[in-house]
């Protein structure tokens, strides 16, 4: 949960695209983020995989109104709404945009191409058909931030009394990246999301570092299998709040409008 997710990047700069808030350009430049290449397949209507650009101003004369987030996980089909097939391959993906008002969702498909020393990822986004229906076990932003306030108070104390989440050279390291990233003073949603989903955001990404020492940090202090599985019982529930509210900050702008 250090990175950020790809279908976060598609929603948020895709939902500042269409509410005029940036330009297509700088839209599909902070999408691709570090990537190659982004391309869509099976938009209806074009009978080829096309670019980002083309996409999105396809979704957009299908209707679509906004972006939408979902993260789901083995248990937790968190953001989707259905059809089982279209479920499936998020499943498989951990992730997926669902297109508010067109009924389309997209799945990324990443590749890696390139000789050795001259790597680089593709993206692929397959459209499929969705069900129009509200996403499962999403939060609203307050709720979103009162649950990762008190699953980080909760997670860093059992943490802390097995001696997992702060030592090592793992956790120094993804601590330090953590505070590089911070200070290039990166935008944490694209223009025209509120400050509160920044803040929920910004929490939430740092709650996944904190989920991530702790399971790359060894075994740490947590020497009996009492201990490890401790750890192990704590972290599923607080990896889990992270995730809601990571779709609760990326949904708020389409769940503000809809409001409106």
């Amino acid at each position: 949960m250090l990175s950020e997710p790809r279908s976060g990047r598609l929603a948020a700069w895709g939902n500042a695209l269409l509410a005029g808030n940036v330009s297509p350009d700088d839209a599909v430049l902070a999408i691709l983020g570090e990537d190659a290449v982004h391309r869509v397949e099976g938009l209806p209507g074009e009978p080829a995989p096309v670019g980002l650009t083309l996409a999105l101003g396809r979704l957009r004369a299908l209707g679509v109104t906004g972006l939408r987030v979902a993260l789901p996980a083995p248990g937790h089909p968190l953001g989707l709404s259905g059809p089982a097939e279209f479920n499936a391959r998020a499943l498989e993906a951990e992730e997926a945009v669902i297109c508010h008002g067109g009924a389309l969702g997209l799945v990324p498909e990443v590749h890696e191409a390139g000789p050795d020393g001259d790597v680089h990822v593709e993206v692929v986004w397959h459209c499929l058909p969705v069900r129009e229906a509200p996403p499962a076990d999403v939060p609203s932003l307050g709720e979103a931030e009162r649950e990762l306030a008190e699953a980080l108070r909760e997670a860093t104390e059992v943490l802390t009394r097995l001696d997992v989440a702060g030592s090592g050279p793992v956790a120094e390291a993804a601590i330090d990246a953590y505070r590089a990233r911070a200070e290039r003073g990166r935008e944490v949603l694209a223009p025209g999301y509120p400050g509160r989903a920044v803040r929920v955001l910004e929490l939430a990404q740092r709650v996944g570092l904190l989920i991530s020492v702790a399971y790359e940090n060894g075994h740490g202090g947590a020497v009996s299998a009492s201990e490890m599985a401790a750890r192990a019982e704590v972290l599923r529930p607080v990896e889990r709040t992270a995730r809601r509210a990571q779709v609760a900050a990326y949904n708020s702008m389409v769940e503000e409008r809809e409001r409106r």
